[in-house]
């Protein structure tokens, strides 16, 4: 069972798709069917980090990716439940991998969800497979959008967990031309490019790509690194919620300019320590909850629709991004993660959070 006639699917759209059992903890229905090309041996990479890595022992059928089961379905079967229950899915997401066949099936079931949905579609590119002529001939067969799984934020930590320190032959520089050349190709804003938080690299190392990547027109997707079992990095820290929420709300304003890199003040560690921005403006942006959604490719209405609920975190775990919008007793969790008195000695308390927080989160620390 394989593709292109047999896609992975992700558990919580295959609940969506009535192809698997399960509900929504706090009804958090993803609105984006995340597909999986699939294989005998899954990918032939070998990154550290990742469930599908060649060397993780285990048989490939039993391997998880982002530590979640994804159901191998007949693509037929995907295609007719997306049309009988796909009314609340706002854009497809078919992701890849790396295999010799990979770029010819992934031409393939893009051409069949194209013929049978009018929903808008993203492909997760492998770059190492790709060239300007490649990019170009999956556009033409319907992706308006693409994603790049850049992952590390510098080529030092490149090299050490995708590259010849593991085994892999995965290219710090190939992956960056590909970035470059596909803006070309799909147009500004049409590209994202995923990076993940946790890896070992600085919190100056991820300002500096995310700016890299601003000034290309490419959006930055963070990601919040949860060890996969078996991997080479199973026994690997995640990063704390106050690291990460700072992330998320840097990531924000660089990105929406409201924030300079050189207006953000790192530790000897290279780690964020102070903001040179207005608590005045910050408040309403804190409260509204958008930075700390989950980053994702929009549906045509331009709001969030690869919304990926639980996907590094388990429910019954403090939330790393929100699938939702955070409103009340979220906003407050995010406010005592943030420890802004930290990073704005002078701040004054944020009017709409309410004096009492809510109790901290196991995990909270830093």
């Amino acid at each position: 069972m394989h593709s292109p006639d047999y896609v992975s699917i992700s558990l919580a759209s295959a609940i969506a798709l009535r192809l698997s059992s399960g509900r929504f903890y706090r009804d958090a229905r993803p609105t984006c069917a995340n597909l999986l090309l699939t294989y005998p041996h899954r990918c032939l990479a070998n990154c550290a980090y990742c469930g599908l890595a060649r060397e993780r022992p285990g048989r490939p059928v039993d391997k998880s990716f982002i530590r979640v089961e994804w159901p191998v379905v007949p693509t037929g079967v995907v295609l007719d439940r997306l049309t009988t229950y796909g009314s609340e899915v706002k854009r497809v997401c078919l992701s890849m991998v790396t295999h010799g066949q990979a770029f010819r099936d992934t031409l393939d079931i893009v051409s069949r969800l194209k013929a049978a949905l009018d929903t808008p579609l993203s492909v997760l590119i492998a770059p190492n497979l790709f060239d300007r002529q490649r990019l170009a001939e999956l556009k033409a067969a319907g992706a308006d959008m693409i994603g790049i799984g850049l992952d590390a934020a510098s080529e030092r930590i490149f090299e050490l967990r995708r590259g010849r320190a593991v085994g892999g032959a995965l290219s710090w520089a190939k992956y960056w031309r590909v970035i470059e050349t596909a803006v070309t190709i799909f147009g500004v804003e049409q590209v994202n490019c995923h990076l993940v938080v946790g890896l070992g690299e600085t919190d100056a190392d991820l300002v500096a790509t995310i700016q890299r990547l601003k000034g290309l027109g490419v959006a930055t997707y963070l990601f919040s690194f949860y060890p996969e079992p078996d991997s080479r990095m199973a026994r690997a820290r995640r990063p704390s919620l106050a690291r990460w929420r700072r992330l998320q709300l840097v990531k924000h304003l660089l990105e929406g300019g409201r924030l300079a890199p050189e207006g953000i003040g790192f530790d000897e560690k290279r780690r964020i320590a102070r903001l040179n921005v207005d608590g005045e403006e910050l408040e309403p942006l804190i409260l509204s909850g958008l930075p700390f959604m989950t980053d994702g490719c929009p549906g045509e209405d331009g709001s969030l629709a690869c919304n990926r609920p639980f996907g590094s975190y388990r429910p019954s775990e403090p939330f790393r991004d929100y699938p939702f919008q955070p409103a009340g007793d979220d906003i407050r969790r995010i406010v005592r993660q943030l420890r802004l008195e930290q990073l704005l000695p002078n701040r004054r308390p944020l009017a709409g959070a309410a004096s009492e927080l809510v109790p901290a989160c196991a995990g909270e620390g830093t």
